[in-house]
C-alpha cells in the first residue's frame, strides 16, 4: 500500500489531484492536510483522511506516521494579496514548507512540489515583484539544496494559471478565470486590470493532474513546466465572456507570461488537451442550456 500525503488537499488542485487518485490508481491510502484558508469540506472524496492542521504543526499532527509520496500544494498562493497577507505567507511557507521537507526527509519520502511560475519574466526580475514569488523560488531553491545535502528525492510542477472545475470564484483568493466567469453567469462586465495587455498561458487542471499522476512516476529530481503552451492577453479572454471594463493597475501585477524552451511534454509523455476557450464555451453553454429548462 503505498501511502500518499496532499497538503492543501481540500483545495482546489489538490481536491482534483485527489479525486483521479482515488479513482484512477490502486493500491494507494490517502491523507490531505489543510487549514481549510482557501480549501472546503466540499471538495472532500470518500475514503480520504481529512485532518484539518497547518503545515507549521505538521511535525506534531503527523507524529509516528510515515508516507511514501508529499504532493506540497498546502501553501498560501495568491500574488496580489501577498503585499497585505505578509505574516500568514511567512508563516504558510517560510515556516511551513521547512516543516515538510524535514518530514520527507525523516520518512524518506518523494516530495512533490507545486512551485509558481510567477518567477518568470523580466529577465529573473519577477523573481522579486511580489513577496509570494519571492518566497516560493526560495524554497525551490531550499528544495535543491536538501537534495544535495541530505538526498532528498524530489519533483518540482510549475503551474501556470490553473482553471477548472473547482476553482476559487469568489473573495479575495479568486482567481482571474472564476471571477470572469462569476461576473459572467451574474450578467456583469469582466473587471480587466489594467492595462489589460498584461499575458497569461492558462492551463485546464484535468492537464495540471494528468501531469502531476506522470511525476509522480518520475525520479529525476527535475523541474516540470505544465502549461498550456499558448499565451492570452487578460482583455482577449474578457472578450470571450462578453463586455469588460478596465479597473486601476494592481502592486505586484506581472505584464507577461514569459515563454521558454523546455523538455517537459517530451520527456514527461504528456500535453495538455483542454482549452481556455473551450471551457469559456462550455460555461456559456450550460448557463444558455439552464435558461432554457426554467
Amino acid at each position: 500500500m503505498i501511502k500518499i500525503l496532499v497538503t492543501g488537499g481540500a483545495g482546489f488542485i489538490g481536491s482534483n489531484l485527489i479525486k483521479y487518485l482515488k479513482y484512477m490508481e490502486n493500491n494507494i491510502e490517502i491523507t490531505s492536510l489543510d487549514n481549510y484558508f482557501t480549501g472546503s469540506i466540499n471538495n472532500h472524496i470518500h475514503c480520504v483522511e481529512y485532518i484539518n492542521g497547518h503545515i507549521k504543526d505538521a511535525h506534531i499532527i503527523l507524529n509516528n506516521r510515515r508516507f511514501d509520496i508529499v504532493f506540497h500544494f498546502g501553501e498560501y498562493s495568491r500574488i496580489v494579496s501577498s503585499f497585505k497577507d505578509i505574516n500568514i505567507l511567512r508563516e504558510s511557507i517560510l515556516i511551513g514548507t521547512p516543516v515538510i521537507l524535514e518530514l520527507c526527509r525523516k520518512w524518506n519520502a518523494k516530495l512533490i512540489y507545486s512551485a509558481s511560475s510567477s518567477k518568470f519574466g523580466n529577465n529573473g526580475e519577477d523573481e522579486n515583484l511580489s513577496p509570494y514569488a519571492w518566497m516560493k523560488a526560495k524554497m525551490v531553491e531550499l528544495i535543491k539544496n536538501y537534495n544535495k545535502w541530505f538526498g532528498l528525492q524530489y519533483e518540482i510542477a510549475y503551474f501556470f494559471n490553473v482553471y477548472g472545475p473547482g476553482q476559487i470564484m469568489k473573495g479575495t483568493y479568486a482567481t482571474v478565470i472564476g471571477i470572469f466567469e462569476k461576473q459572467w453567469k451574474n450578467n456583469k462586465k469582466c473587471t480587466v486590470v489594467s492595462p489589460g495587455t498584461q499575458t497569461r498561458d492558462f492551463t485546464h487542471v484535468f492537464d495540471i493532474v494528468s501531469g502531476l499522476v506522470k511525476i509522480m512516476n518520475k525520479n529525476d529530481n527535475h523541474e516540470w513546466y505544465l502549461r498550456s503552451g499558448i499565451n492570452y492577453n487578460i482583455i482577449s479572454i474578457a472578450k470571450m465572456f462578453g463586455e469588460y471594463v478596465i479597473i486601476p493597475e494592481r502592486r505586484g501585477e506581472r505584464k507577461s507570461s514569459i515563454m521558454f524552451k523546455n523538455d517537459t511534454i517530451e520527456r514527461l509523455n504528456w500535453k495538455p488537451i483542454h482549452s481556455i476557450e473551450d471551457w469559456i464555451k462550455s460555461v456559456k453553454k450550460t448557463k444558455l442550456e439552464k435558461i432554457i429548462v426554467n
